[in-house]
């Protein structure tokens, strides 16, 4: 099931992103205690019963308040996947995706079937189908309820921020300088921190380095060493690719690959399943 990952965490007291984006789409569920949920510029205080999705390519952060215990299940699922499933519900009109205005939904009944079908994905006795079938029933189920929201919509950035944005998407292996984009920009540099920012919520450099971990995180789903996607996606060296992961994923590159790794030596338990 290469279109969805499931993350578990038991205890998320350590467990601390810095604002961060992903091109999948994710809905997690608050398992106990309470967090807090930065999404774009919102912030929200979540508690166990709580699901929060986020769309692709948004801004969030989830973090533990003053040390209180808390635990999630993150389902992270391929946007062009879920797309289609939501024109084949006869949700949308084609098969491209369309972000989703909620940010926080609190009903037992599909935080419940969220659990149930997360149990069913990580039950390592259960057949393939069996998961499959759980997936698709449950983010059919959730779809249909969300669809009777209108849809979210964004500003648009400015055709110069949009280019400023495609070209480090681009070449976020290369070594990009503040000046480079100024020019490409015709902004000036403080001009140009704020203005993408305010759009992208994230500066230019943060936004080059989120690009760089998801090119690594691509890679070590492929199976490449740690090293190789480290230096691929334009890190110095294998030290700072780990440090920048964990920091914008809270996991380390080898706990994200583990799962690779057990399809070739299986083991009783895994912090993330594929």
């Amino acid at each position: 099931m290469p279109h969805v990952e499931l993350r578990k965490i038991s205890d998320a007291r350590q467990v601390c992103y810095a604002p961060h984006s992903h091109p999948h789409w994710s809905l997690g569920a608050v398992t106990a205690g309470r967090s807090t949920f930065c999404y774009r510029n919102a912030t929200y205080q979540i508690t166990a019963g709580d699901l929060v999705m986020m769309n692709p390519h948004w801004v969030h952060a989830c973090n533990p308040i003053e040390n209180q215990p808390w635990a999630y299940l993150m389902l992270y699922i391929d946007t062009a996947w879920l797309s289609d499933l939501r024109y084949q519900l006869g949700l949308l009109d084609d098969s491209y995706w369309q972000d989703i205005a909620t940010a926080v939904i609190t009903q037992p009944a599909l935080y419940a079937g969220y659990c149930d079908m997360a149990a069913c994905l990580l039950d390592e006795q259960r057949a393939i189908g069996d998961k499959q079938t759980a997936l698709i029933a449950y983010l059919s189920s959730m779809m249909q309820t969300l669809a009777q929201e209108s849809p979210a919509t964004l500003p648009q950035a400015p055709g110069a921020l949009e280019h400023v944005a495609a070209y480090l998407r681009a070449n976020c292996a290369a070594d990009i300088s503040l000046e480079c984009l100024c020019q490409q920009s015709g902004y000036s540099a403080g001009h140009l921190i704020r203005a993408f920012k305010q759009h992208f919520g994230l500066t230019p450099h943060a936004y080059l380095i989120n690009q760089r971990v998801q090119m690594g995180q691509k890679a070590l789903k492929q199976g490449q060493p740690i090293v190789e996607a480290a230096l691929n996606a334009g890190f110095n060296d294998q030290p700072h690719f780990q440090r920048t992961f964990k920091r914008l994923v809270a996991a380390t590159p080898n706990q994200y690959r583990y799962p690779l790794l057990k399809q070739q030596q299986p083991v009783k338990t895994a912090e993330t399943v594929r």
